[in-house]
């Protein structure tokens, strides 16, 4: 009897855990006219070892990139995103970034920390900032690569591990599993007439559906602070350019 209890018990939280990627993945669709799309997701692996679902032994991102469908399928249809997950239910929730949709900036974990800290201290206003136990992205308003040329071009130098996620790019957004664990909100969205809670920060279980559609700051307004953080974090060890895009 124990024995079936923790059998439904275990397809209770597995179905539970399913219906949470489905349900982000149709606010982000529906709600905000993010188009989205499932990444490639993980092979079942032995342990915490989990491989790449892609044909790659070496793949950098595991389970967190588009494979098939590719980009160009990233849609705001509910019906296609109920389709895609009822049959692949683990599949990390791909935003295909650029376009009408919001960019993102990613850097090292450590670097993104200090520079929410700095962010923080001067009193800026953040949209959305996801997270994973190695990188974090901060989410901002769409860029052309004019503009992000531009800005980049007035820096001295430019941390590689600084990288743009604009037209034609690619995040991962909550509550995806990946092959370097699940993606979170360390700062979740939040609408436009929202103000910010303590120290600038938002809760980061709050739920992400029923909400207007966020909102993202220019990356203008962030660019400054992200290359000194994660040119602080990384030194030289992190390779750079003086044009990175």
């Amino acid at each position: 009897m124990r024995e079936i209890l923790g059998r439904r018990r275990k397809l209770s939280l597995r179905r539970a855990g399913r219906s949470a990627v489905l349900t982000a993945a149709l606010t982000y669709a529906t709600e905000w006219q993010w188009p989205v799309l499932p990444g490639v997701g993980l092979r079942p692996g032995i342990g915490r070892v989990r491989e790449c679902g892609c044909p790659d032994p070496d793949c950098a991102v595991p389970g967190a990139h588009p494979f098939d469908p590719g980009l160009l399928a990233a849609t705001t249809d509910a019906k296609m995103v109920r389709w895609w997950w009822t049959n692949r239910p683990e599949a990390p929730v791909v935003l295909a970034t650029g376009g009408r949709a919001p960019c993102a900036v990613s850097l090292p974990a450590v670097a993104g920390a200090r520079a929410l800290a700095a962010f923080d201290r001067a009193g800026v206003r953040l949209g959305p900032v996801v997270a994973t136990p190695t990188r974090w992205s901060l989410l901002v308003a769409p860029y052309s690569l004019e503009v992000l040329g531009e800005l980049l071009h007035s820096q001295d130098w430019v941390p590689g591990a600084l990288r743009f996620h604009g037209e034609g790019g690619y995040a991962v957004l909550p509550p995806s599993p990946t092959g370097a664990g699940r993606v979170r909100w360390e700062r979740a969205p939040r609408p436009a007439g929202a103000t910010a809670g303590r120290g600038g920060r938002s809760a980061s279980k709050r739920r992400v559906d029923g909400l207007a559609r966020p909102w993202l700051p220019d990356v203008a307004t962030v660019i400054d602070v992200l290359v000194e953080q994660t040119a602080g974090a990384t030194g030289s060890q992190g390779g750079g350019t003086r044009l990175a895009h």
